[in-house]
C-alpha cells in the first residue's frame, strides 16, 4: 500500500519498527459475552437480570455487541498481512486444543472467537495465551462467587478479592510471558483481553504496544 493511503494505524505500525521496536502487540480491551462464559454462562446470565433486570441486561448485550462492531472494523482498517500475524486471547489455555475450543465457542455464538477464526482463514497463527492451571482456579473462584450469597464479613469479602486480585496478576504474567516467548522479530501480535487485565508493562522493552480503540485504564 502507498504511504500516502496508509491508514493512521498502518502508519503507527510502521513507524514503530523504524523506531527500534522489533516487535509489534495490537491490544484490543474487550468485554465478554454470555457466550465466551462457556459452563458459567446460565449463572451469568441469572446474575444479570437479578442486578439489571431484562431491560438491563438487553442494553448491555448491545453495548457490547456495538464494541465487537468497532473491534472488526478497526481490525480491517489495519490491512496487516497475516502470515505474519499471532493471535492472543483471553481464557484460552496452551493445551494443544486450542482451535477446538475456538470453534465451539464460535459456534455458541461468540463473536470473539468467530472473528478468531475469520483471522486464522487470513493466515493468522492462534496462539494459547493462558495457564491451564491458573484458568481453573478462576474458574473455581468465579463459579463460587456466583453460586454462592456474598459474604457478610468484611473480612471474608476482603479476603476473596485479595485472592481474586492475586490470581488475575499471575495470569497477567504468564500471558505477558508467553507473548515475550513466541511473538517473533518482525511480527505482529493482536491481544483480546478483558479490560481488568494489565499485561503492558510486563512486556519486553522492544514489543511496542498500539491501541487501536480507546484504552479503558
Amino acid at each position: 500500500m502507498p504511504a500516502d493511503q496508509r491508514c493512521p494505524h498502518d502508519s503507527r505500525i510502521a513507524d514503530a519498527n523504524d523506531s527500534g521496536f522489533s516487535r509489534t502487540l495490537i491490544y484490543f480491551p474487550i468485554v465478554h459475552t454470555q457466550a465466551d462464559m462457556g459452563a458459567l454462562k446460565e449463572s451469568v446470565a441469572r446474575a444479570t437480570l437479578e442486578r439489571a433486570g431484562r431491560a438491563g441486561l438487553a442494553i448491555k448485550t448491545a453495548a457490547i455487541d456495538r464494541i465487537w462492531t468497532d473491534i472488526e472494523a478497526a481490525i480491517d482498517a489495519l490491512a496487516l498481512s497475516f502470515d505474519r500475524v499471532r493471535l492472543y486471547q483471553d481464557g484460552l489455555p496452551v493445551c494443544g486444543r486450542e482451535v477446538e475450543i475456538v470453534t465451539e465457542l464460535a459456534q455458541a455464538g461468540s463473536r470473539n472467537h468467530q472473528l478468531l477464526l475469520r483471522l486464522m482463514v487470513q493466515g493468522a497463527v492462534l496462539m494459547g495465551t493462558e495457564s491451564g492451571d491458573l484458568l481453573v482456579q478462576e474458574y473455581q473462584l468465579a463459579r463460587q462467587s456466583l453460586t454462592t450469597r456474598p459474604p457478610r464479613a468484611a473480612a471474608v469479602a476482603a479476603s476473596r478479592q485479595a485472592l481474586s486480585d492475586a490470581l488475575l496478576q499471575r495470569r497477567d504474567q504468564f500471558m505477558a510471558q508467553r507473548i515475550n516467548d513466541t511473538l517473533k522479530d518482525g511480527e505482529t501480535g493482536i491481544l483480546f483481553l478483558g479490560m481488568l487485565h494489565s499485561v503492558e508493562r510486563r512486556l519486553h522493552p522492544d514489543v511496542n504496544v498500539i491501541y487501536p480503540l480507546h484504552r479503558f485504564r
